[in-house]
């Protein structure tokens, strides 16, 4: 397991999120930063800059990462979208070089696409709405376009809270209706535990290779925490949603376990889970 540098105590919570999670998914694919380079055809500097958190990932890079960790980038992509956005409000326009564009490794990728320019923040278009309102002496067109910003920040929130929490919402959702819905409405799950060819299934999931950890949610974790009160250990709630209870959980069963104790569920940890 790598030993990391802490990370800037500046970064956004949700670009801190994302980060963490890359590097969980390259210390489990057990390469190294030039072998990561060789397979995903970014630069060991480019690698070094989006895991130390002063650069943010292209959508490629993230995507090429998943592929080696074997895992499905639909959730690195949905954190990456999110971080996307607090990078540009804490950073400004998000440009070519905030991006940084990946030194090409050996095999080249060619060049990348140049991103697209981050919105204006929220608070400059009601400033300028405002300042066009009072020089025409319109007062009502100021509370209608304070109301309208509003309304544009409330669902967007929204937005992000089921990609957060959801971890399987699809990026670029638009119904703020249905996103709430499924926000207010977490699926149920249940414990039942059974014992099939000497290992042991609660009814969630048949997993016993998948990566689960901070910020997972789903069947797959709802089948850890069965599976953690099988074992006689805590994890909370059986809510499918990996949080800190849940892991702090698995810590205590690695170390039981004789496993490496960092919170994640692998392989190993999956098959003393259903020993």
């Amino acid at each position: 397991m790598s030993r990391w540098a802490a990370l800037p105590a500046e970064l956004d919570p949700r670009v801190r999120q994302l980060v963490v999670r890359l590097r969980r998914l390259k210390d489990h694919s057990g390469l190294s930063l030039r072998q990561l380079a060789a397979r995903t055809g970014y630069s060991p500097k480019s690698w070094e800059r989006y895991l130390g958190g002063r650069s943010l990932p292209p959508r490629e890079a993230v995507e090429a990462l998943a592929g080696v960790g074997g895992e499905d980038p639909t959730r690195l992509l949905a954190l990456r979208e999110v971080a996307a956005e607090a990078w540009g409000k804490g950073r400004g326009t998000v440009t070519t070089a905030a991006v940084s564009v990946p030194e090409p490794a050996e095999p080249s990728r060619g060049p990348a696409p140049a991103p697209a320019p981050a919105p204006a923040p929220a608070r400059e278009i009601l400033s300028a709405e405002v300042n066009g309102a009072r020089s025409a002496g319109g007062s009502v067109r100021v509370a209608l376009v304070a109301g309208a910003v509003s309304l544009v920040l409330s669902l967007s929130t929204a937005v992000l809270l089921v990609v957060r929490l959801g971890g399987q919402a699809e990026v670029g959702v638009t119904d703020p209706v249905a996103a709430s819905a499924r926000a207010s409405d977490p699926p149920g799950y249940t414990c039942r535990a059974e014992r099939i060819d000497g290992r042991w299934y609660t009814g969630n999931s048949r997993t016993r290779d998948a990566i689960v950890a901070d910020g997972h949610a789903g069947p797959e974790v709802a089948e850890v925490q069965c599976l953690l009160h099988r074992a006689g250990i805590s994890p909370g709630a059986v809510d499918g949603i990996f949080g800190p209870v849940t892991e702090g959980a698995v810590r205590r069963f690695q170390e039981r376990a004789g496993l490496v104790v960092d919170g994640v569920v692998g392989p190993h940890t999956w098959k003393a889970l259903r020993r």
